[in-house]
């Protein structure tokens, strides 16, 4: 009977290591193919600058409370709270050695596109390549080549301030595998001109707007069918509104509507953009107009849940 129990115990044994062994095969960090980054050509500042606005770089990179000119100065520092703990922004300034001047665009657009960082390492998702996993590849060139235009900072920013099991970034490859879409659509849209795809484009990438106005469960995953339906404020307290067509007021307003609140922070009842959205109304009023224009035609063409 003993040696029957030692064998059920050995291959339980066994059994949990190919087990693991498999879920570390599975979840390990995914870097796009080095050819995915090569031959990209001469990037396109403009366009990198317009893409730092749209993706709201300064409002998590920059020094906590920066303003102007100093925006641009990626220093990091900045504590962003949530569910699973304190994440504290990193340094992405052009620095050698304290930012990212010394990284590749291949290093930089793996990190962008696939959540995986220089050395290889899972990132949180509190950075949302959820989202920016839908960038091309001539995008990520423009960015990151903006980027290194810009001031350097020497800044260290504390590392992020996790309980157990969040600070075990092995288990980021299970996130992964549940919530990570590798940039897939959030939605189908019918017969979409190319100004809704576009929006499309700058709504569920750049932008990531889903990634506070779209609910979550336990784990920090969107709920499925939720897309953009409003939920618990993320970093605090209060709701984010839910922007489907749908609802209201967004409902009630025109495509021009939105694009004018992007630009001047004000809505068609003259109220004002408050909170979170500050920043990111403020972002979006460096856009081109066609752009703003772009993210309104793709929340009054999503469809009905």
């Amino acid at each position: 009977m003993a040696s029957i129990w030692a064998k059920l115990a050995g291959g339980a044994v066994i059994a949990g290591a190919v087990g693991l062994g498999v879920f570390m095969w599975v979840t390990a960090p995914q870097r796009q193919p080095p050819s995915h980054w090569a031959n990209l050509g001469e990037p396109n500042l403009a366009n990198g600058e317009t893409l730092f606005w749209a993706g709201g770089c300064a409002s998590c990179h920059a020094a906590p409370n920066a303003t102007g000119d100093a925006l641009k100065t990626l220093s990091g520092g900045q504590a962003l709270p949530s569910p699973f703990g304190t994440f504290h922004m990193p340094n992405i300034s052009s620095d050698p050695q304290h930012g990212i001047g010394a990284w590749t665009v291949g290093q930089f657009g793996d990190a962008m596109t696939r959540g995986v960082g220089k050395d290889g390492e899972h990132l949180y998702p509190s950075f949302p390549y959820n989202s920016y996993a839908r960038m091309t590849p001539q995008d990520v060139n423009d960015l990151f080549a903006y980027l290194k235009t810009l001031p350097a900072s020497t800044n260290d920013a504390p590392g992020h301030d996790l309980p157990f099991p969040f600070n075990i970034r092995l288990a980021l490859g299970g996130w992964k595998f549940l919530y990570f879409d590798k940039g897939k659509p959030r939605v189908q849209l019918a017969n979409a001109d190319a100004e809704v795809l576009r929006g499309q484009y700058l709504v569920e990438g750049l932008g990531h707007c889903g990634e506070c106005h779209t609910p979550r469960d336990a784990l920090g995953g969107f709920l499925k069918n939720q897309w953009l339906a409003g939920g618990p404020n993320p970093e605090g307290e209060g709701r984010i509104p839910d922007i489907r067509p749908e609802s209201q007021p967004i409902g009630s307003w025109s495509q021009a509507d939105i694009a004018n609140y992007l630009e001047t922070g004000f809505t068609p009842d003259f109220d004002s953009a408050g909170g979170s959205m500050v920043k990111v109304q403020q972002n979006m009023a460096r856009l081109p107009a066609e752009d703003r224009n772009a993210i309104a035609a793709y929340l009054k063409a999503l469809p009905s849940p």
